[in-house]
């Protein structure tokens, strides 16, 4: 995850996860089957296919039911109308956006730090995505758990961590919307991150103990850091409110790496899994060839 993520991809537990948007069976206009599970492209997935409202029409019309947008706070509130208003009629469910977006380039915000500047600015944050979550009809939305602090004890940082979360998941709750912690790797593309691991994750979810406060498995960033994905997702399905798939080495569709994303999805099918699952991945062949390449290799596991 970075500043400009959705830029740079597109150029290259049973109740929490259920209650992430039970998919919609409604809308019309398909012309392939549904995918089984809730798989969500994002703009530039099919970016052949024209702007941003095209490709969600395209993605509807391959079968896709949900759909995601880390960039979706950023966009002009008429836009997000627009995008919520092609959802609906399509019948698919959106997925998450980012709720508080870090500086990477400044390694920031420290929330473990002793001054408590930045837990405040990030629950302002929390605040205000409430509205644009409603406005996208979103019940998930992204948040980083910034830096780690030097300077501060890790023990100290995460009691720190795990008392902000519950004030921000006390903000979120009771508007039916649970914000989702994503652990980032830290060998390839994330050093210095506080949350770097499912399990770590589930420690401040379980210290947290609120509704609003889940965690975001991306298995792209799990298989770096730590690998054994279906083991670590069972032991901490309870918290886990979210998905995101990408393949290892090179972030792009499964198949083009070491995932074994077939047995993942079947997994999923056996957990009875509901919610959306981010396509959090860029495509390994460019144009629409790629993108054919890209539904083709979800339709292979989504068939297991």
């Amino acid at each position: 995850m970075t500043v400009s993520r959705r830029t740079v991809l597109a150029a290259g537990a049973v109740a929490p996860l259920a209650a992430s948007a039970g998919l919609a069976q409604g809308g019309g206009g398909s012309n392939a089957a549904r995918f089984s599970l809730g798989y969500a492209p994002h703009e530039g997935s099919f970016a052949s296919r024209g702007g941003l409202l095209e490709q969600i029409a395209y993605a509807a019309d391959q079968g896709f039911t949900a759909w995601e947008d880390n960039e979706a706070r950023s966009r002009p509130i008429a836009e997000q109308q627009r995008m919520a208003k092609a959802l609906q009629q399509r019948g698919m469910t959106m997925g998450v956006f980012v709720a508080s977006m870090p500086k990477w380039s400044q390694s920031r915000p420290l929330l473990g730090a002793n001054d408590g500047a930045e837990r405040e600015a990030f629950l302002a944050d929390v605040r205000s995505a409430i509205d644009v979550a409603k406005r996208l009809n979103a019940t998930r939305m992204t948040v980083v758990t910034g830096f780690m602090d030097p300077k501060v004890p890790v023990e100290i940082q995460t009691a720190r961590v795990i008392d902000v979360m519950r004030r921000a998941g006390d903000i979120v709750a009771p508007h039916g919307i649970a914000m989702v912690m994503e652990p980032l790797n830290t060998r390839t593309n994330h050093p210095g991150v506080y949350m770097q691991s499912i399990a770590q994750g589930y420690a401040v979810a379980r210290g947290a103990n609120s509704p609003g406060v889940k965690i975001l498995a991306d298995l792209y960033h799990e298989q770096i850091q730590s690998g054994n994905l279906i083991p670590v997702m069972d032991a901490c399905w309870s918290e886990i409110g979210y998905i995101q798939f990408g393949d290892n080495p090179g972030r792009n569709e499964p198949g083009t790496g070491e995932i074994h994303y077939a047995n993942i999805v079947r997994w999923l099918r056996q957990r009875r899994c509901a919610g959306v699952i981010g396509m959090e991945h860029g495509n390994s062949v460019k144009g629409r060839a790629g993108e054919d390449r890209l539904i083709a290799a979800y339709r292979e596991i989504d068939a297991q």
